[in-house]
């Protein structure tokens, strides 16, 4: 097992998407190093108010303690009371315009014990739906399986749509993408090159789909449905994110854990769209699980 190669990757994976979304706002990450007090700490880049981004955030963290937290050994209760090692790759973008998506990526690794495994994946969450960047998006994710068997996306694919699910609402977060967690199949090499694929895979699935819908005028209208829709983003993330609870419970810096909330968002009374209106359209044709690759 190879865990500085997988430490490695995971700093160069941050450091080439944040100089490629640097590009693609025009304005630099704010760079923060922190320490952890039971050991490791990581390195959080944050944007606000950038050309594209109204927040975005790439963090990485390498962590370590004494006992895994609750949210860590519900799937594995053996490990619990054991020493820990935990690091990654995570970040969530919310551009300003509503015509742009908010999107999430994560690849992570544990080890604990004579135990280790992977996790990770990448969703979609758009305002405004469109069918080319649904597929677009999706055909990217499943590109980035294919080569490790054909089973994989159509799984991870239906993983991220029962996890990224609000349960409370019976609605999805967003168009999905994929998602795995506590994989360890065939052996290191076989599962790390996965979640190495699956990184890769993050710009070239994200960054034309952004391209696309950057310049397309909007108003109060499309600004309002907007900070509605994030109001659902930070209900599933305060509620249900095995990442955010993992975080918090296992004593992480808390302005590096939450940058993945909207610096704005709204909540209205049992608020519903016009019938037939482009909002209404998000609900009908892209708010439910489709075959989109």
């Amino acid at each position: 097992m190879q865990i500085e190669a997988v430490c490695d990757y995971f700093v160069a994976l941050q450091k080439s998407i944040g100089a490629a979304l640097e590009a693609a706002d025009g304005q630099a990450f704010r760079t923060d190093e922190w320490k952890r007090a039971e050991g490791g700490g990581g390195t959080t880049r944050v944007i606000e108010n950038g050309g594209l981004f109204e927040r975005g955030g790439v963090n990485f963290s390498r962590v370590k303690g004494s006992q895994l937290p609750p949210s860590a050994t519900a799937a594995r209760p053996q490990l619990a009371g054991q020493a820990w090692e935990a690091m990654g790759v995570s970040l969530v973008l919310h551009p300003l315009n509503p015509y742009c998506p908010t999107v999430h990526l994560n690849v992570r690794f544990f080890a604990a014990k004579d135990t280790w495994w992977f996790g990770g994946g990448m969703d979609l969450t758009p305002y405004y739906g469109f069918e080319e960047d649904a597929r677009h998006f999706h055909g990217r994710c499943r590109q980035a399986l294919d080569p490790f068997g054909e089973d994989y996306y159509p799984r991870f694919k239906a993983w991220c749509d029962r996890y990224f699910h609000l349960k409370h609402r019976d609605e999805p977060r967003g168009i999905g993408g994929i998602f795995f967690d506590d994989f360890a199949e065939r052996d290191f090499d076989f599962s790390f090159r996965l979640v190495r694929s699956v990184g890769d895979a993050f710009l070239t699935a994200y960054i034309p789909i952004l391209e696309r819908r950057r310049a397309m005028p909007y108003g109060e209208r499309e600004r309002s449905f907007q900070l509605y829709r994030r109001g659902r983003y930070v209900e599933f993330n305060l509620v249900y994110d095995r990442g955010t609870l993992f975080g918090l419970q296992s004593g992480g810096r808390p302005e590096s854990i939450l940058m993945s909330m909207p610096p704005h968002a709204a909540w209205r009374y049992d608020w519903k769209p016009a019938p037939g209106s482009p909002e209404d359209r998000l609900y009908t044709d892209f708010l439910r699980p489709r075959d989109w690759a």
